[in-house]
């Protein structure tokens, strides 16, 4: 890998002018000393020895929380119709909503 120049206040000003940024004279100034630190950090990472690491997208073991979605039996439909207040051909009836005049 080769080395990179550093990072100067010409790279974050044409960055700046990229994004159509408006960068004063202090932004540029902080911007140019924060990007900097980014891109070093990044070459500290990038140098860092990983063979035989394997890639990984978390860092801790990921484990299921949530029960087994196992099948039961499910609820008896005619308990269930008797608690409605009105049902109708085995099904639950309610008010016509969409299309009723006023």
């Amino acid at each position: 890998m080769t080395e990179l120049p550093p990072l100067g206040r010409d790279d974050v000003a044409h960055v700046a002018q990229l994004a159509r940024l408006a960068l004063g004279e202090v932004e540029l100034e902080t911007f140019t000393n924060q990007l900097a630190r980014v891109v070093e950090h990044a070459r500290d990472v990038a140098a860092l020895d990983v063979e035989g690491v394997p890639p990984t997208a978390h860092p801790l073991p990921v484990r299921n929380v949530l029960r087994a979605d196992d099948p039961r039996p499910g609820l008896d439909r005619a308990e269930v119709l008797a608690a409605a207040p009105v049902a109708e051909e085995g099904r639950f009836k309610v008010p016509r909503i969409v299309g009723e005049a006023p």
